[in-house]
């Protein structure tokens, strides 16, 4: 963070939003060269700023030369400690949302709501949702009824007489 103001990965790496995978590559090695923690040792002052911009500048180019990641951070929806499915998932949304851009359609929210019904479904097929229910149904013309989606059981609580505080 120079000046208080966090940089994007871009500025770390000093390329444009729209450079190219040789240009991030190119950048990534000069800077990598010049803020490594091994040429700063004879200079203590010094070496603790160049390991945190080597870090950074690792952090940088192992988001934008990684076309999914960065395709997420370029819709600022990159988050590094996210895991896998989520990815998967966001990177189904960005794809729906870009065919949808190019088919310059307008869908109801009856057609919006069986996509993401087909998404859900297909997203319990996997493996993390094998055995478990998702039980929640919505009717798009009606206020969510969040108590009856949610409520559990009287007996799951326990009640306790009031203090005498």
């Amino acid at each position: 963070m120079e000046g208080g103001i966090k940089q994007t990965y871009y500025e770390i790496l000093g390329v444009a939003v729209d450079s190219s995978a040789e240009q991030i590559r190119r950048a990534y090695h000069k800077l990598a060269m010049r803020w490594h923690p091994d040429r700063w040792t004879k200079d203590p002052f010094r070496s603790g700023e160049a390991k945190r911009r080597f870090q950074q500048i690792q952090e940088a180019y192992s988001v934008l030369s990684d076309e999914r990641k960065r395709s997420l951070y370029d819709v600022g929806l990159y988050d590094s400690g996210e895991d896998e499915g989520y990815f998967d998932f966001v990177q189904e949304m960005v794809s729906l949302m870009a065919q949808t851009r190019r088919e310059e359609k307008q869908y109801s929210l009856e057609e919006l709501q069986t996509m993401v019904d087909d998404m859900v479904y297909e997203f319990q097929s996997e493996p993390l949702f094998q055995n478990q229910s998702m039980g929640m149904n919505f009717d798009l013309n009606q206020p969510p009824d969040w108590h009856s989606q949610m409520s559990l059981p009287l007996s799951s609580f326990e009640f306790y007489p009031q203090s005498s505080y």
